[in-house]
């Protein structure tokens, strides 16, 4: 009889029952004023429950009651639970973006984006989603060539924030069209990028 192992760092969403990886999940602890508090680092002390990284399963967790019971403690949930957890993806989205900026891995301009993404530089692109559409088929043609050409597949491409959201998040770091390079804080870009449009979209969120 096969006996199966499961991962050492797995962990089980209270919602769908079903187990994962940490960053797949949202960990949620019970602040010091019984409140439900959303822990994206994973380092609040105390005993923590987990939800799938998905705007639906948080609204449903907060719908059926389940932060309670998991954390085995009285909490309040904010009913508006979901809406707090994107804003703080969304932060944290902003945040890496500035810091990746400013180490050179984070550039903005159509013509130094579309560089990049044909030079093979760019590991993932950006546009604001009321960007136009003359640019964005621009870029997206520059992504499809770098594809054919180096026989792998196109980077990843995300619509996440209008203008507006980026002027008013980023001031003189907004942008409409952006690429992010190579190197750990590029990857952080596109590590919450990634999380924030599943979170959004559900899983099946690709390309836009």
């Amino acid at each position: 009889m096969k006996v199966r192992i499961e991962p050492v760092n797995d962990r089980m969403c209270i919602v769908t029952r079903d187990r994962g990886q940490p960053d797949g999940l949202i960990r949620f602890v019970a602040g010091p004023d019984g409140s439900v508090v959303p822990d994206l680092r994973q380092v609040l002390p105390g005993r923590g429950c987990w939800v799938t990284a998905e705007r639906t399963s948080v609204d449903l967790a907060v719908k059926r009651k389940l932060f309670g019971r998991a954390l085995k403690t009285e909490v309040t949930t904010d009913p508006d639970l979901g809406a707090v957890v994107d804003r703080l993806l969304c932060d944290s989205l902003f945040g890496m973006m500035n810091m990746a900026r400013k180490s050179g891995q984070f550039i903005t301009g159509s013509g130094k984006v579309e560089d990049a993404v044909r030079s093979g530089g760019a590991i993932a692109l950006m546009h604001a989603s009321d960007a136009a559409d003359d640019g964005v088929r621009k870029l997206r043609q520059a992504n499809t060539a770098r594809a054919m050409g180096v026989t792998e597949a196109e980077i990843p491409v995300f619509r996440l924030f209008s203008a507006d959201e980026l002027a008013l998040a980023l001031g003189e770091g907004a942008f409409i069209h952006a690429a992010a390079l190579a190197g750990q804080a590029g990857e952080g870009v596109v590590k919450r990028a990634k999380m924030l449009a599943r979170y959004r979209n559900g899983p099946e969120a690709g390309p836009a």
